[in-house]
């Protein structure tokens, strides 16, 4: 059996340690000045440290740039000047220059690789944290999106989740209200995940699956003989950025903000499948005779796959705040993972949920919120919740938790930006209408395994319904080979 070539780029020490250097120092003297505060007894400026952090951060472009802006969607997984601070970063780097396309390209297809192609962009047309896009054309005359990985993202990745452990180890010094020790496990699986270029491939091919008959959201074929671990191909989608349709008239708005919702809810509900990361960045819109037809989704690298008895718990918690159950309520926290429910603990994660939920519970037409802007969309809600949770101790976050609230913080400040006004009650009954958590659970296992999804990692999730159905995989994403990015670039 032949050797494979070493992988020159696999986690290297050298250029993890080339990363350390570039923010540990401004970092580390972040943490001396907070640790010196604390030894003195004296009260840290907030802002002025979250200020400080931003700029330590704001030099170093990549996947510390993705988790940092994560973090200020979580209720005091940072504290709120930390989460100003940190969404107002931008995680698009500059474009890598034509060589090195060509080593990429080289590296990946072989020597003769541009012969592979009609046509091949020279400027890329996107770039961001984990790599870039650029138009090409394919043999057979198909408009084509190829991505390209970023040199050395293996080393950057791992070189940047330990300085996330130092932002929260930062963050538990100064108020350590939230233990963050699942979020910290999520975030590091969801990232390594992204690095897989084979493994985003299967998760379009999931979407195609599961969104086969929605004829509103489309979903591109990858290429196979063009894609590897750290090259994929995909069909191009032509459409136009969401926020180009903010002053179309109120059905326009309105259609393309329902179209986004059945986008993310319907793959949950019936699939227990989410796309973690709605940014404006990872779909467009296609028109059709001149209006707004329906929505592209174009990333795949950021995809969670739940256990099914999750998503049961989720639908129970909607359920029981609807009905005003709280031992449904409750019984559903405890699906969720969160333990040691005292009545406060309680009374305080109804705060967010109920702010989470709240559109749902109405059966009217309104609009997601009123009179907050996309950015500061939760900044209240969250803000109340970490007070109470201060005066309550540590709480650990389930590591779920942490996309599903990324996914509804990141739809409301879709829904914000098109002033779409819709029955959200009546979207979420129709995604949810006759769940069986059963019938989710071999809908979940057919279609991963009809993809080639279920012997991948998944963090070694179980289809469960209150007990094991299946075994989706025998190891943890941890063990899963590296990953990410889709035509918006990851």
């Amino acid at each position: 059996m032949a050797t494979e070539p070493r992988d020159q780029e696999r986690n290297r020490f050298t250029a993890r340690a080339a990363r350390y250097a570039r923010v540990g120092t401004d970092l580390s003297g972040v943490a001396a000045r907070i640790a010196a505060a604390r030894l003195m007894g004296r009260e840290l400026d907030a802002q002025k440290t979250a200020i400080d952090i931003a700029d330590a951060l704001g030099g170093l472009k990549g996947p510390l740039m993705k988790v940092a802006q994560l973090l200020s969607t979580i209720p005091d997984a940072v504290p709120p000047e930390y989460a100003e601070a940190l969404s107002n970063l931008q995680s698009n780097a500059p474009p890598m220059g034509w060589a090195f396309v060509k080593r990429r390209m080289m590296a990946e297809l072989g020597p003769g690789w541009e012969k592979r192609f009609r046509s091949f962009d020279r400027e890329p047309a996107a770039a961001a944290s984990l790599g870039q896009v650029h138009r090409a054309t394919g043999l057979d005359g198909r408009a084509l999106a190829v991505k390209l990985q970023y040199p050395d993202m293996e080393s950057a990745v791992e070189a940047d989740l330990a300085q996330f452990q130092v932002l929260l180890a930062l963050h538990k010094r100064m108020r350590p209200a939230i233990d963050t020790t699942e979020v910290a496990h999520e975030v590091g699986a969801r990232l390594r995940e992204e690095l897989d270029y084979r493994r985003e491939a299967r998760h379009a091919a999931l979407y195609r699956l599961i969104l086969s008959g929605e004829t509103d959201i489309r979903v591109p074929e990858v290429v196979e003989a063009l894609s590897t671990g750290r090259l994929i191909t995909m069909g191009w989608l032509e459409g136009r950025p969401m926020l180009a349709f903010r002053d179309h008239d109120q059905d326009a708005r309105n259609h393309l903000a329902a179209t986004m919702f059945r986008a993310w809810w319907h793959p949950f509900a019936r699939f227990g499948v989410i796309h973690g990361d709605p940014h404006l960045g990872n779909y467009t819109v296609f028109e059709e005779e001149g209006a707004p037809g329906g929505i592209n989704l174009l990333d795949y690298g950021c995809i969670r796959i739940f256990p099914p008895a999750f998503v049961a718990g989720v639908i129970a918690l909607y359920r029981g705040l609807r009905a005003g159950n709280e031992d449904e309520v409750v019984a559903a926290y405890e699906v969720w993972g969160f333990r040691g429910l005292s009545r406060e603990l309680i009374e305080t994660l109804n705060i967010w949920a109920r702010f989470i939920y709240g559109p749902l519970l109405e059966d009217r037409t309104r609009a997601i919120a009123e009179g907050v802007s996309a950015a500061e969309y939760g900044r209240r809600e969250a803000f109340t919740v970490a007070r109470r949770l201060k005066e309550l101790g540590p709480v650990k976050v389930p590591r779920e938790f942490v996309f599903m609230d990324r996914a509804a913080l990141g739809l409301g400040g879709v829904f914000i930006h098109l002033r779409a006004e819709l029955n959200f009650h009546r979207l979420f009954e129709e995604a949810i209408a006759d769940f069986d958590v059963t019938a989710l659970a071999q809908r979940q296992h057919a279609a991963l395994a009809g993809v080639g999804l279920d012997g991948l990692g998944l963090d070694g999730v179980r289809l469960m319904t209150g007990e094991a159905v299946a075994d989706v995989a025998p190891g943890g994403a941890e063990e899963a080979d590296a990953g990410a990015g889709g035509p918006a670039a990851g």
